[in-house]
């Protein structure tokens, strides 16, 4: 039976009484987020030193309450752009917390975000995962952080984890969202220790809620949903904001199960800075003034529980801290734009040591696997691709076992293609598991678990359905960078695409080149079943986010068909394969096309030397460059469109450092600029074929 309950109406979760509560605590951070940023609206924002502000006046006292609680090593809490408040209670210095508006080094983002993105390592208190500039972004990777949770406990057997909880913080508008409701999802079906906290101010930015969500009220509109607990309460109004908060996180951490709490806030302020609030009435603006927390908190406790005069004495103390810190964050160098480049990857210093992440995936935890091999021991039979993708995630599960791999359909069923056949019957539903049908749900989950310590291989069942994941996929890309290194979410997302039988525009795209201008991801395309194997186990032992796109013309094609190269074989990416020698013309290309390019240069009488890529990012720009300046001619040959596919990159690459050894131009032989066709005689007339690329190679040939 499902429970519902509000601060007030059920006794079965009457929390501790506030008497509990640290009240001048409370106070000394309300006044310093107050501070703060009334500092920034009236003084440095106008002075330009601030160039984006997000006041928190009105939601600040129910933040600093909730984060006084976060107090499990394993807490995590996924947070907005108005969520300082809650960061000054969980330890954030006011120095930081100033110099990151200000865009001043050492801060959040050391400059390269807006300075209310926030993040900060647990560092054995609470984690703050990295904050999304989208609204909606922050709900699925605190799913994914409560079900590592879950995890850590029950199949690694960390007790230590038993009480731990993920918070996920939101405003009215974000309901509206489609991460909403993917992870409103996952913490129901799974029963996630997961409090989803609704700051209610209502408005998103200038639209009412009653346009977000019908009625206005998110928490009515659930209180039948199955799996959720509903709390409510007055965010401004201390006593009730106290209680409901510490009913809310106590039930989520004794009972284990998912909860909503919704608090209304007043929004004192406008969206940002730059916001008159022109849409609200004066009367309006007039009662949100008069339900501000401060002055409900001053009239709570003074005099019942301290005297006006030490009220005052607080106010004054935590306003000249703030002032002092502001001048400290002042005083810090600005971000040197020497540095503006590192951290898209792990980098390396001379010795081949690595500058770790502080948080995120195995290799800041030590974690180590077994030793890895450049060197194949081929078994004498040949498989296929798709065996060897499966025996490759079996060996690495086996090994590791913080691994999971999950998607749709990838239990039971053994994938839409295959293969993940056998593994849940093997390694057990907590590490091969089916996920509701949410793109965005299943990057999001992985982005929590990898920042969890956990290595996610979430599987994406044909390209085209990775476009409702793109934001989840480019914030885990760009989370190294925008954290300056402190917090990176490696993980293998495995891709099938590209024709097979036939096309259609929805199961047969590549489209590689979105990846390859996707910051921060590594991107394997591998051609044959040897090559699977070694790309993707690399993908599995790195430290990167990666994409490891499954042809599915390739997954069962005889071409593609390899002796298993053994349980240790491991293939360094960057490393092009040369498929064929040759003297008078070089051909580049991958995935699919390298069959089709061989059959053609054997059939076209020209000495053409073939560059399997194998890996996109990153690319073997040297093998290439050598091959060219031999050979004194390219062809590229690719499935994805022409227009501003890789093969573009590739030529103007060759063109700025290859230019005076060339004989003719580079020329490209794609697809048009077209969705893939479904009928079999479009589709080979849309892809590069043996004819079309034989005759390119020896029209090129005879220039």
């Amino acid at each position: 039976m499902v429970a519902s309950a509000s601060w007030a109406s059920d006794a079965r979760h009457d929390p501790a009484p506030s008497a509990q509560t640290d009240w001048r605590r409370v106070t000394h951070l309300l006044h310093c987020s107050r501070a703060l940023d009334d500092i920034e609206e009236t003084r440095l924002l106008p002075a330009r030193q601030v160039l984006y502000q997000f006041s928190a006046r009105g939601h600040d006292l129910a933040q600093v309450l909730l984060g006084l609680h976060l107090t499990d090593p394993h807490d995590a809490v996924t947070v907005y752009y108005r969520s300082r408040p809650l960061l000054l209670a969980l330890g954030v210095s006011l120095e930081d917390a100033a110099a990151a508006p200000l865009a001043r080094s050492g801060a959040f983002s050391d400059g390269r975000d807006i300075g209310v993105v926030f993040n900060k390592p647990g560092r054995g208190g609470a984690t703050v995962l990295p904050a999304c500039g989208g609204v909606g972004a922050q709900y699925t990777p605190a799913a994914g952080w409560a079900q590592a949770i879950g995890f850590h406990r029950d199949v690694l057997g960390d007790a230590s984890y038993g009480r731990s909880i993920a918070v996920v913080l939101g405003g009215d508008a974000s309901v509206a969202t489609g991460g909403f409701w993917s992870a409103l999802t996952m913490a129901t079906t799974l029963q996630l220790p997961m409090l989803i906290y609704i700051e209610d101010n209502g408005y998103g930015i200038s639209v009412g809620s009653r346009l977000q969500t019908p009625g206005g009220n998110i928490a009515a509109n659930l209180r039948a949903f199955s799996g959720l607990t509903i709390f409510e309460g007055d965010g401004a109004e201390p006593q009730q904001a106290a209680q409901c908060i510490a009913a809310a996180v106590g039930f989520v951490r004794e009972q284990r199960s998912a909860a909503l709490l919704r608090l209304t806030v007043p929004r004192l302020c406008g969206h940002s800075g730059q916001d008159t609030q022109t849409y609200k009435t004066p009367e309006l603006i007039s009662r949100e003034r008069a339900n501000d927390p401060l002055r409900r908190l001053q009239r709570h406790l003074v005099p019942q529980h301290m005297s006006e005069s030490e009220w005052r004495h607080i106010s004054a103390t935590a306003r000249r801290e703030v002032e002092q810190a502001i001048e400290r964050a002042l005083c810090r160098a600005a971000p040197d734009p020497a540095r503006l480049t590192r951290y898209v990857f792990t980098e390396y210093d001379a010795e081949g040591r690595a500058e770790l992440q502080e948080q995120g995936g195995l290799a800041p935890l030590g974690v180590a696997l077994a030793p890895a091999s450049e060197s194949a021991a081929a078994e004498p039979n040949r498989i296929n691709m798709l065996t060897a993708i499966r025996r490759t995630l079996d060996v690495e599960l086996t090994l590791n076992p913080r691994m999971v791999v999950f998607g749709e359909d990838v239990g039971p069923k053994g994938g839409v293609h295959g293969a993940t056949l056998g593994l849940q019957e093997k390694h057990g539903a907590a590490r091969v598991f089916d996920t509701s049908l949410s793109e965005e749900g299943i990057i999001g989950r992985a982005v929590g678990m990898a920042l969890a310590g956990l290595l996610p291989v979430p599987e994406i069942q044909f390209r085209k359905y990775a476009d409702p994941a793109t934001e989840q996929l480019n914030d885990c890309g760009t989370m190294r960078w925008r954290t300056a290194n402190r917090f990176a979410a490696p993980m293998v997302v495995r891709v099938p695409g590209g024709f097979f039988k036939c096309g259609d525009p929805w199961h047969s795209q590549t489209n590689e080149v979105a990846w390859v201008h996707g910051i921060g991801w590594r991107l394997a395309v591998p051609s044959n079943a040897e090559d699977a194997v070694g790309l993707l186990r690399a993908a599995l032992r790195g430290n990167e986010p990666t994409v490891f796109f499954e042809h599915r013309a390739l997954l069962d094609g005889a071409w593609a068909r390899r002796p298993y190269p053994g349980d240790t074989y491991v293939l360094p990416f960057g490393r092009a394969r040369r498929v064929r020698e040759g003297e008078e013309l070089t051909i580049v290309t991958w995935g699919a096309m390298v069959e089709r390019c061989e059959l053609a240069a054997q059939a076209s009488a020209v000495h053409a030397e073939i560059l399997d890529l194998r890996t996109l990012v990153p690319w073997d720009r040297q093998s290439v460059l050598e091959s060219v300046r031999k050979t004194r001619r390219c062809l590229i040959v690719h499935e994805d469109n022409l227009t501003a596919g890789f093969g573009a990159e590739v030529a103007a690459v060759l063109a700025r450092e290859a230019f005076f050894s060339l004989d003719a131009p580079i020329e490209r032989l794609a697809m048009p600029d077209i969705p893939s066709p479904h009928a079999p005689v479009l589709l080979e007339a849309a892809v590069p074929g043996v004819e079309s690329i034989t005759r390119a190679i020896r029209a090129l040939a005879s220039v």
